[in-house]
């Protein structure tokens, strides 16, 4: 069987978990204790250190803000692996936290410490706490493949799209 190889960056730092034995993504944590955070705001970054507040670190988004929020290890994933970075569905519904990517890749071969880029989709501030669950992942498989040059006749009546059978969305008219 393959494993994630894990680096905490820190002496508290914490792998992925799944929630269940049933689960198929593993939860991902904020780690901010002590931490500056990238910040963009209308395509501009800057660094902004979060703030020890009632014991724990956090980071305040305005609206419309994005971050990178580090998650305080590194992996190194196997050969032919890679992780997809989505929400988690309980975080999605009771926050305004959006993954800015969803999903997201983090490749077999990136080697420096696992980030989260977010943003904040609301209208009000949102905090995000040290160690709050701010995504999952989602480990897969993927095979590359090469291209080579040729002809690709068309097989089906299917044109004009984006490679889906369509939009599942109707206008009324």
């Amino acid at each position: 069987m393959a494993s994630i190889v894990f680096e905490g960056l820190h002496a508290d730092a914490q792998a992925p978990h799944r929630g269940t034995a049933g689960s198929a993504g593993y939860d991902l944590a904020a780690y901010l204790s002590s931490r500056t955070v990238r910040i963009w705001r209308d395509g501009v970054s800057h660094e902004r250190p979060c703030i020890e507040h009632n014991g724990a670190f956090t980071l305040t988004l305005a609206a419309g803000e994005k971050a990178l929020v580090p998650l305080g290890f590194k992996a190194r994933l196997p050969e032919g692996f890679e992780a997809q970075i989505r929400p988690r569905s309980g975080t999605s519904v009771k926050t305004d936290l959006v993954i800015a990517n969803a999903p997201g890749t983090v490749d077999a071969d990136y080697a420096d410490e696992w980030c989260v880029p977010v943003k904040n989709g609301g209208s009000a501030p949102l905090v995000i706490t040290h160690g709050d669950r701010i995504a999952q992942m989602i480990v897969s498989r993927f095979e590359a493949l090469e291209f080579g040059a040729g002809t690709v006749a068309r097989s089906t009546d299917r044109a004009g799209g984006f490679g889906s059978t369509g939009t599942g969305m109707r206008t009324e008219p």
